[in-house]
């Protein structure tokens, strides 16, 4: 009788090639690709948007600006809803390395909960608003380290260029905290290159793995 809880060499070739490679279904990068391509394009536009204030091209009344930047966060949840309605079509995630890029993503989504509220109460106990625009220096270095976890397991260059990228931006908006014009504009484009880059990338090959996976059925 054939012992069929063993695997082939075969099967055990092929788990062993997508631990490597980093293969597997669309799922694995869907949600992760629409929630950094949202957050990068939004959130840059809302810093696109006090831009205009800081130069004067935008003057709304206090309840329409409120309402603007609540609207860019509701938004964003909006779509990652999307996101991860679209994944769960999908089954169970793929592969170790996959599997593995998504908890780091998720622990860093954790961490930046922690920031928020470390630094949204000193701000407000010290009433120095340069105290909170220290959050998003520790966001971008924060997810400096996660995409150079990334680079490690897939060595993908681009990877490596957003992680290099984030620290710098990490690094210069610390130093800017007091210098709110060049401060918007670097985390401006940060947002834009870092964020909605890499999403875009991340979509676009999830998007392919799916289609490549129906076509296979």
């Amino acid at each position: 009788m054939i012992d069929k809880s063993r695997s082939t060499p075969e099967a055990d070739l092929a788990f062993l090639r997508s631990i490597v490679q980093g293969g597997g279904s669309a799922k694995a990068t869907l949600t992760l690709g629409v929630a950094y391509l949202a957050g990068g394009l939004l959130y840059g536009l809302q810093c696109l948007f006090h831009i205009g204030q800081m130069v004067g091209w935008i003057r709304w009344p206090d309840l329409a600006n409120l309402a603007f930047v609540i609207g860019i966060t509701v938004a964003f949840f909006i779509v990652l809803m999307w996101a991860i309605r679209e994944d769960r079509k999908l089954g169970t995630a793929g592969p170790i390395v996959t599997r593995t890029l998504n908890a780091a993503f998720s622990s860093a989504g954790m961490a930046n909960l922690a920031i928020v509220i470390v630094f949204g109460f000193g701000a407000q106990r010290d009433q120095d608003f340069a105290i909170w625009l220290y959050y998003p220096a520790m966001i971008f270095a924060l997810q400096s380290a996660v995409w150079y976890v990334a680079w490690s397991l897939k060595k993908k260059p681009w990877m490596l260029a957003t992680a290099a990228g984030g620290w710098v931006t990490a690094v210069a908006l610390g130093v800017l905290v007091r210098q709110s014009g060049v401060y918007l504009y670097v985390c401006t484009a940060a947002l834009f290159l870092l964020f909605a880059g890499p999403g875009w990338i991340m979509t676009r090959d999830a998007l392919r793995a799916r289609a490549a996976d129906q076509g296979a059925d």
